[in-house]
């Protein structure tokens, strides 16, 4: 029997009668059997622009599937890639994970479908995650290609990975002391508030203007869920957005998925690179 065949189908997350931890640990057991690595030290979420840092952090063990894990879905999004990498980090004999199969709320898939990759990351014994995205940028300084620091997030989906009396503390959830590392690579980064939509259409003129004047500098359709989850589930956090064009408003040009892709590409080798210094040193 193979992983996939004993894996519950992915709607049946949302069943109450499931336990979303209780699967997450399952898929983390699937994933040491099948990369040999026993634990996992951090894992990173690689988001539009980001996905060549995984080829820079050191030597790849292991890569497969995500869907061959209890729990997992192909990525819907053109762009994202649909395999968990388990790669040993160059000098430091640790491990990273790097999760290239992100589910995004607007798949409709719920809540605990895009809560589940850092579940699983936590479940096999990742420390930190490092949440990385392409969004809309609001500062018209940061021209496409800027990646930015995320500094704290506004959650404007209406929803929550926790349930019930799940009250988590959220104060440094995007940490302060990794943002400091992270400007020990780059002291030029900026950072902002990232604010998450539930998508999947882009936010419109009126909305950006909202969520500048709420206090966001970027915006996306994914991450912010994603954080509460991975510090519920007991993780530091690192939250890393790529500037992929100005939000809607802010530049006469009318979006598209296509610029989205293009400026990650264009901008993917620089990203990289600093992505992969910046995770040596955690």
């Amino acid at each position: 029997m193979t992983a996939q065949d004993d894996a519950p189908a992915v709607g049946q997350l949302d069943d109450p009668a499931i336990d979303p931890f209780a699967v997450a640990a399952d898929a983390a057991r699937h994933l040491a059997a099948r990369t040999g690595v026993e634990r996992h030290d951090v894992a990173l979420v690689l988001g539009s622009g980001w996905a060549g840092a995984a080829d820079l952090l050191g030597e790849t063990v292991a890569q497969l599937p995500a869907t061959d894990l209890p729990g997992f879905s192909a990525p819907a999004a053109v762009g994202h890639g649909g395999h968990l990498t388990s790669v040993r980090i160059e000098g430091s004999g640790k491990h990273a994970l790097v999760i290239g199969a992100r589910t995004h709320y607007y798949e409709g898939r719920g809540v605990r479908a895009v809560a589940h990759g850092v579940r699983v990351a936590a479940a096999a014994g990742a420390s930190t995650v490092v949440l990385t995205n392409g969004c809309g940028g609001l500062e018209e300084e940061w021209a496409p290609g800027t990646p930015v620091l995320i500094s704290d997030h506004i959650n404007l989906t209406g929803r929550s990975p926790l349930e019930g009396a799940t009250f988590v503390d959220l104060t440094d959830l995007y940490s302060s002391r990794l943002r400091d590392l992270a400007r020990e690579v780059d002291p030029s980064l900026p950072e902002g508030v990232y604010v998450q939509f539930p998508g999947p259409h882009y936010e419109t003129p009126a909305e950006v203007q909202m969520a500048r004047r709420i206090g966001g500098h970027l915006v996306g359709m994914s991450t912010a869920l994603e954080a509460i989850a991975a510090r519920h589930a007991g993780l530091e956090v690192l939250g890393l957005s790529l500037v992929t064009n100005a939000a809607a408003g802010i530049s006469p040009a009318p979006l598209s998925h296509e610029e989205v892709l293009e400026a990650g590409r264009a901008a993917g080798p620089r990203i990289s690179r600093l992505l992969a210094q910046i995770v040596r040193r955690l």
